[in-house]
This record gives C-alpha cells, structure tokens and sequence, in this order.
C-alpha cells in the first residue's frame, strides 16, 4: 500500500491557526462507518449523538510547557523541543537548525539557565543544563509546544485552549486534539444521559511530529510512547465489552491505548491495567478489538493519524468525509473542527 495514496489537496486557509471563539463551538461532522452516510452538526449535538450505555474513553495526559529558546555564544536563536527527560539536568530534545549543532555548542535560556548540547542523535539531541529542568520551572519559562502547522508564537491563552478541561497527568509534547471540544457543561451532559467516562494516560511524543517519509505504508515504524491504565478503568471498560455496550474512544490516542491493552481475541479478551508503552501501528488492515466508535479532529495527509482513521472507516469513505469537509470549509487540525464516526 502506497503512502501516496492517503494524500489530499487542502487549502492553507482551513489549517486553524486559533481555536474557537469559544471552547466548545465546532462543528461536527458525523459519518456511518458502515454506509459512509455523512451529517453536518455542531460539538454541542455529541451528547445526543451518543448512545445511552456507551462508555467512552478519555486521554486525561496534560501538554508540558516543552518549548524553550536558547541563545547560542555567537547570539543565533535556536529552539528546542523537550521530549523525555534523562535525568534532573539533562533532556532528549528535537532541535531546530540541527546540522548546525554539534557536541559542546552552549546556549542560554530564560531564568539565565545555561545548557549545553551533551549529544546528536537521528531524531535530535541531548540538552544538559546546568541546574534542574522540571515541571514547575517549564510552567514558568516554557512555551506551549503549537505544532508546526500553526505559524504564529504560542500565547497565554494557549494555556488554556491546548489543554483538554480533564487534563491531570504532565508529559505530552502535543494536546490529544479531539478532547479540547470538551467543556464541563458537555461532559456534564453525557453523565446526565447515564453514559459512562472512564480516562486512560497516554503521552504523547516524538512519533506525533514525524511523517511517513517510506514510500510504502508498511515500511514506517512508529515510536515508543508510554500510556497508563488504573485498574478501575481496565474493570469498567472489561464490564462495557462483556454487556455488549458501544466503546467509544476520544481521540487517536485514547484508541491507540486501549487497542495496545487489549489481550486476546475480539469476543474473547480483556484490557490489562498497568502502564506500558506502545509503538502500535494501526493502518488498514488493522482489526479493532475494542473501540467501535470514535470522536477525532481531521489529519495532516501522508500521516499515521489519517491511516487510522482509515483503517477503521475505510479509505474511500474518509477520503469522501475529508474532501466534503473541504467542501463545506471546515476546519482542520489540532484547533480545528471535529468528526464522530460511528
């Protein structure tokens, strides 16, 4: 299967470089999976679009102000963006300019923080600092890290907007996008129709920023990202499988997650509680064991995102939603519009 295949033409001006006036005004585009039928709603209509009984499953990971600027010797600006930590002092970290970068180069950062590159690798380089780098300072002195499709610098308010309304756990490097429609008014609404929320935690990293640059589907690999799942969730959503109830997964991550815990067959498994890691790879072909619906933004072409949305729709069918999405204007990407796929 041909990478190619799974591009599409879209116009600059639908890449939402905002989010919503408002949290919890987009719309939403609803496609039968099975008939390929499509309806235009809005992401205030998802309570009434969701069956009673069904559970849904939330990534509950909060984006870390991964996002820094340092100042070289010779006062070039370079930034760097902070994907796992080493140790208190030292982090793995993507890094712009990166043929520019050797061993040794010393850089300045907010706070008059000093660090030096400690190591280059394919995917990036080691950051050493010369005092601890944590949570509590990246809050202060870091920047949301926007992905590269939204050209503008991050600002307060992306505080707020690129963070879901349930995020609790520290460690993403991007927002998993289709839980940033949520308010507490809708989440309210769901428990209200006795429809059941449980959350998982899967950090999202590197994998997220590289493309598939192999020509063939097959040939990309992703990379590791660690997810957790409490024993109370493992339990309910066990129950839900077991009553025949409709698992319905808010975003890529969320189905990445549960489809990694998932052991044995479809009719004759269970999630496994416990944190983990997965490099899952789910492009058609892929049988789902668990999720059998799901609530999504719209994705980059060429990307493992639209080949999962793919595979558990069908290829024509989101090529078909995606070209009417075009159509109708709405909005694309992390800050953009949402589909339900049912």
């Amino acid at each position: 299967m041909k990478t190619s295949e799974f591009y599409f033409n879209l116009p600059n001006e639908l890449i939402a470089q905002t989010p919503a006036d408002r949290r919890g005004e987009s719309r939403l585009l609803v496609m039968d999976r099975n008939t390929g039928l499509l309806e235009h709603k809005m992401i205030t209509d998802f309570p009434d679009m969701v069956e009673e009984g069904t559970l849904i499953v939330i990534n509950n990971s909060r984006v870390r102000k991964a996002r820094l600027y340092g100042i070289s010797d010779t006062g070039g600006k370079v930034e760097f963006l902070l994907i796992k930590q080493i140790n208190e002092h030292s982090w793995e970290a993507v890094v712009s300019k990166k043929k520019k970068q050797k061993v040794g180069k010393r850089f300045t950062f907010s706070g008059n923080v000093k660090g030096k590159i400690t190591g280059i690798s394919d995917d990036g380089a080691e950051i050493t600092f010369n005092e601890e780098i944590d949570d509590l300072w990246l809050d202060k002195y870091g920047h949301m890290p926007l992905p590269p499709y939204i050209k503008r610098e991050d600002t307060k308010d992306d505080s707020d907007r690129y963070q879901t309304v349930y995020a609790e756990t520290t460690g993403s490097v991007a927002a998993p996008t289709a839980g940033l429609h949520f308010t507490d008014k809708i989440l309210e609404r769901l428990l209200q129709k006795k429809i059941e929320l449980v959350s998982v935690t899967l950090h999202v990293g590197l994998g997220t920023f590289i493309p598939i640059r192999s020509e063939l589907v097959e040939e990309h690999k992703m990379h590791k990202e660690e997810y957790e799942i409490s024993e109370e969730t493992a339990f309910k959503i066990n129950k839900a499988k077991k009553e025949g109830r409709k698992i319905l997964a808010v975003g890529t991550t969320s189905v990445r997650t549960i489809e990694s815990a998932w052991e044995g067959s479809y009719s004759n498994g269970k999630i496994k509680a416990g944190k983990s890691s997965t490099d899952i790879y789910i492009y058609p072909g892929y049988e789902f064991k668990v999720v059998d619906q799901m609530l999504t933004n719209f994705h980059t072409p060429d990307s493992s995102l639209i080949l999962l949305v793919s595979a558990f729709a069908g290829k024509e069918r989101i090529k078909n939603a995606y070209s009417e999405a075009i159509k109708q204007k709405y909005r694309f990407f992390s800050y953009g519009d949402a589909m339900l796929i049912q």
